[in-house]
């Protein structure tokens, strides 16, 4: 126990040292806030979620690796759809209670709807479909994956948006600072290289560590691997997507709040999926199924509130913590049964 907690701060850790790294290097670039938080902020944080499930598939002891894996891979986006959705909804309920906010959500609508429409369409093809015709298209799917994710970040590219602020500067650079070892204002990109590389070797290790406590705290107490991996694994990988969604939220930067976890939604049902749909046979259960679906109706709540509102509610996004519910009490009867 005392290592996967040792292991999980040690992921977390990394993952904000690698986002810091990612937002330093848009904003000396001059990227827009759309690319920033969905897409650079977003891969950032969502990287935690991206190795586990490789690790576990490579290192692990065999179906249990494996299992593991496709759990983690499913309960990135399940967990991003409904409890970061309910953090960042909670976010701006405090705010407002605390009299820093107005108790709604301004955002950048169409990268937002983007995000999500990408989202819905992906990630059913990625449940569904292998249950209807089997595994016989797995790596023809994979291939659309990667291709829809190139095809998303173009689009979020060529976008309108506005430009991003940045007000911490690059963690690296802030040390040297202290240290006397440098006084620029502007980080270099090799500085900025250098703590993104540093910061993924830290990760890679820190989840090679996660996965064999997993197994470990699994077999010990006769959890199946996939649905601990699904409930456990995302709590504490999603973290820094939550804590970067309510230090925007309370800065009053709602695009980047809400555009994180949309963004990091859109990779997750890319990226690791084509991953799980060559390294394993794609077998999902039933709870894991139905973890996905959780997910896909959060995520039309949102998209209806924007049809028909043009706006988001925060009580859409505080939605998802009941949604989250929902599951966790089905988790825990399947469990007892």
């Amino acid at each position: 126990m005392i290592l996967l907690i040792a292991s999980l701060l040690l992921i977390l850790f990394a993952s904000e040292g690698f986002t810091n790294g990612i937002e330093a290097f848009g904003k000396k670039h001059s990227l827009s806030q759309a690319v920033s938080g969905s897409v650079l902020a977003a891969v950032g944080t969502a990287l935690p979620e991206t190795i586990l499930p490789l690790v576990a598939i490579f290192f692990g002891r065999g179906d249990m690796g494996r299992e593991i894996g496709v759990g983690a891979i499913l309960g990135a986006p399940f967990m991003l759809a409904t409890a970061a959705f309910f953090v960042t909804g909670l976010a701006v309920l405090a705010g407002s209670l605390a009299g820093k906010r107005k108790f709604e959500i301004n955002v950048e609508i169409p990268t937002i709807k983007r995000d999500l429409t990408f989202f819905v369409i992906m990630f059913s093809l990625a449940v569904f479909l292998p249950l209807v015709i089997g595994g016989a298209l797995n790596r023809a799917l994979s291939i659309i994956f990667v291709l829809g994710y190139i095809f998303y970040v173009a689009k979020t590219a060529s976008g309108e948006s506005d430009g991003v602020e940045h007000p911490e500067g690059l963690h690296l650079s802030n040390f040297f600072k202290k240290a006397g070892l440098g006084s620029g204002d502007t980080p270099s990109n090799f500085l900025i290289i250098s703590q993104i590389v540093i910061t993924i070797i830290i990760m890679v290790s820190g989840a090679h560590i996660f996965v064999g406590s997993l197994e470990s705290i699994s077999l010990k107490f006769g959890i199946n691997p996939m649905l601990f991996a699904l409930l456990l694994a995302p709590v504490a990988t999603e973290l820094p997507e939550k804590f970067n969604s309510i230090t925007w939220i309370l800065r009053k930067r709602d695009s980047l709040a809400l555009g994180n976890i949309t963004g990091a939604m859109v990779f997750q049902s890319t990226f690791p999926v084509s991953i799980g749909l060559i390294l394993t046979g794609w077998k999902l259960a039933p709870m894991a199924v139905f973890s996905a679906c959780i997910a896909l109706v959060s995520a039309l709540i949102i998209l209806a509130n924007i049809h028909i509102k043009k706006k988001i509610s925060p009580y859409a996004l505080l939605f998802g913590g009941m949604l989250y519910a929902i599951y966790v009490a089905a988790a825990i009867a399947h469990l007892r049964g």
